[in-house]
């Protein structure tokens, strides 16, 4: 527990150190998402996220989509092994601008403790960004390539007795980081933090929503220049379990 709130303690610093000595580029925007993880049987399972971003005044045009499924190997009911794919496009917003697609195979284990007063969920990502370039303009055959690692760490606290089960209201606290690595990358080899802060419900064992307070602070390649976003998100993260009908 003190070295998990010492990880987020440590990113929110890193992010306000940036911000004090950067140019820093502040943006508002709305984060839209649903999660899902299916169960099929004792080992395996399937994991599919869905994103719609929106930003200029939080929600005048579309930012970045984002498709990610996966298979989910689970070594016990708390410890799971993923591998998969995802797919996104940034919008540009600007006619002359194209926008920009992405291919991302991802690794990552993920674990779960349940202690007295609340639930704390992590886990560990490996990527690989396959981004397209923009050469005289126009998008090309050509892909920028890195890795980049995300640890994440969510805490859950039920705001009534008897842990998080349905009919629960819920606070969220929530800190990913991210870190660049490969060839290509010269300057930015911190690329964001993401901290959430939110309320929530269970509404059964498999569904819960959030809404809260996000803020992103991301570096450019330049290294010099910073994207501050204060973002609007709403999560939904529905979980099936079909191990019954296979009995």
């Amino acid at each position: 527990m003190r070295r998990s709130l010492f990880v987020i303690s440590f990113s929110v610093f890193s992010t306000f150190c940036f911000s004090q000595t950067k140019n820093i580029i502040e943006s508002e925007q709305l984060w839209l998402a649903y999660f899902n993880q299916t169960r099929f049987t004792e080992r395996s399972g399937l994991w599919v996220d869905l994103h719609l971003r929106m930003t200029d005044d939080f929600a005048e045009r579309m930012s970045q989509d984002l498709l990610r499924v996966g298979y989910v190997y689970y070594l016990h009911d708390h410890v799971r092994l993923t591998a998969g794919y995802a797919f996104s496009t940034i919008f540009s917003g600007e006619d002359d601008v194209p926008n920009l697609n992405e291919h991302r195979p991802w690794q990552q284990i993920q674990w779960y403790e349940q202690k007295r007063f609340f639930n704390m969920m992590q886990w560990l990502r490996l990527e690989q960004r396959f981004k397209q370039r923009v050469v005289d303009g126009a998008v090309s055959d050509d892909y920028q390539f890195n890795y980049r690692v995300r640890y994440n760490m969510t805490f859950t606290i039920p705001l009534k007795e008897g842990g998080v089960k349905p009919k629960t209201p819920l606070l969220f606290i929530n800190n990913e980081v991210m870190i660049n690595f490969g060839e290509e990358i010269i300057n930015n080899y911190f690329d964001q933090n993401r901290f959430f802060v939110g309320f929530g419900y269970q509404f059964t064992k498999g569904l819960s929503a959030q809404l809260g307070y996000l803020n992103v602070f991301l570096e450019r390649p330049s290294g010099t220049d910073f994207i501050n976003t204060h973002a609007i998100r709403f999560f939904v993260f529905h979980n099936l379990d079909l191990r019954s009908k296979e009995k």
